[in-house]
């Protein structure tokens, strides 16, 4: 589907960005919280009104008086959104009147020569839109007061922003791109392999845990297929550790796997498999994606794939594939897109009903079902009943015969026999009717 054109809101830190993004897209997609500085990366959502879609991209704070590294890099990410955007929503705090960081960033936005329209945010009463008049002086016509908080005006703003948008973009919605989340606990090279794959410094990189705090969506396109790759935070193994941004960006994570095809699950090789790497492992199983291990860092890492793989094999339930890659000298990384087809083609794969059954009868003879006194569990025929992941159903003559033993085993048979590995295999046990 095209879309109608490219928005990037862009203004000082703690304006209101984030808070305008949920609204105007009507999600809670864009972390918020009170601390200044939450947002660091920039965000792309599709924006739907009136039938008509466009892309709002969201950015950090913009401070360009802010010595600190990390702000430097929010400065540049939204530069690049600048770039992008076929309009700019420079969006401001109407209470605290134009502020020299509105200055600073007015001038960048000249230099641009892009259309901006002026937001001037949190007239959460009507009786104070004449705060909005101050910010004629920033030299971009006539500013929109608006409520992010409370919606005031913000059906009248995505009227103005379709009037403004050139109505034709050269991005276009991909319905069928294959869905990846990259997943693993804090620093270990989750934006750096991002960064890696999409060929630009598309997330910011930092020494620091949780730099990453909100889900960042890039369309790459590669040997014919195409794939939407999904930067996430940091999971963290202790609740407790769980508190205020960190939380909320946490959830991102987590609906990020939700609605992932594939999962690359991080581990950081130099410094062995932990507890945390298996937790996200458990998070991506636990949300039906098919999982691949990305052992990143491997240029560092002093351990050999024979220590590593009966590791992850008796540690993973899924017991899926592994691939090593190093996102400093670029190994492994351009077979990665390779290995996540690879395996997306079988979640998606369809076993025949006459190949499953042909299977269920091999499974009878290898391994006696359990019996609970006089009754034994009979596996009378199989079908497959859903993809992504695999689903199947088992008709049998007793659901209550199954034990959790024998379960287990049967998944392991489909997975191993199916070319099944690091996919995640549902099975439903049904009565015969």
């Amino acid at each position: 589907m095209k879309l109608e054109g490219a928005v990037a809101i862009v203004g000082f830190p703690n304006v209101g960005k984030s808070t305008l993004v949920n609204r105007l897209t009507a999600t809670r997609q864009a972390v918020v919280h009170e601390t200044q500085g939450t947002t660091r990366d920039r965000k792309e959502l599709v924006c739907e009104w009136s039938g008509r879609q466009f892309l709002l991209i969201d950015t950090g704070g913009v401070d360009i008086a802010d010595p600190n590294p990390i702000t430097r890099q929010i400065a540049e990410q939204a530069r690049s959104a600048i770039r992008d955007a076929d309009l700019v929503l420079f969006v401001v705090d109407a209470r605290a009147g134009v502020t020299p960081g509105d200055e600073e960033l007015a001038q960048i936005l000249r230099e641009s020569r892009k259309p901006v329209l002026v937001v001037a945010n949190k007239i959460d009463d009507p009786a104070q839109e004449a705060l909005a008049l101050e910010f004629h002086r920033l030299g971009f016509g006539e500013p929109f007061p608006v409520s992010a908080l409370h919606g005031s005006n913000t059906g009248d703003l995505l009227d103005e922003i379709l009037e403004l948008l050139p109505g034709e973009s050269s991005r276009t919605l991909h319905d069928d791109a294959i869905r990846v989340a990259i997943l693993g606990r804090p620093n270990v090279g989750k934006s750096s392999l991002y960064n890696r794959l999409v060929g630009e410094e598309r997330t910011i990189v930092s020494e620091v845990p949780g730099t990453t705090r909100d889900t960042i969506d890039t369309i790459i396109e590669r040997g014919g297929r195409t794939f939407q790759l999904v930067d996430t935070a940091g999971l963290r193994r202790k609740r407790k550790q769980r508190q205020g941004i960190d939380y909320y960006s946490e959830l991102r994570a987590l609906e990020a796997a939700q609605r992932a095809d594939v999962a690359l699950v991080l581990i950081d090789s130099s410094a062995g498999i932990v507890e945390g790497d298996i937790t996200a492992v458990e998070v991506a199983r636990k949300a039906h994606c098919a999982t691949l291990i990305v052992l990143a860092k491997w240029d560092l890492s002093e351990v050999t794939i024979e220590e590593v793989r009966p590791e992850l094999q008796r540690r993973l339930r899924q017991r899926p594939d592994f691939i090593t890659v190093s996102s400093i000298t670029g190994r492994g990384v351009s077979r990665l897109l390779d290995k996540v087809a690879e395996l997306f083609d079988r979640y998606a794969a369809r076993v025949s009903t006459a190949d499953l059954n042909r299977l269920i009868g091999e499974l009878k003879a290898e391994r006696q079902p359990p019996a609970k006194g006089a009754r034994r569990l009979n596996l009378l025929y199989g079908a497959q009943v859903a993809t992504r992941p695999p689903r199947f159903r088992f008709t049998v003559n007793d659901p209550g015969l199954v034990t959790r033993d024998y379960g287990y085993w049967v998944e392991n048979q489909l997975r191993d026999r199916l070319g099944l590995e690091g996919v995640p295999v549902v099975i439903d046990f049904r009565r015969r009717p």
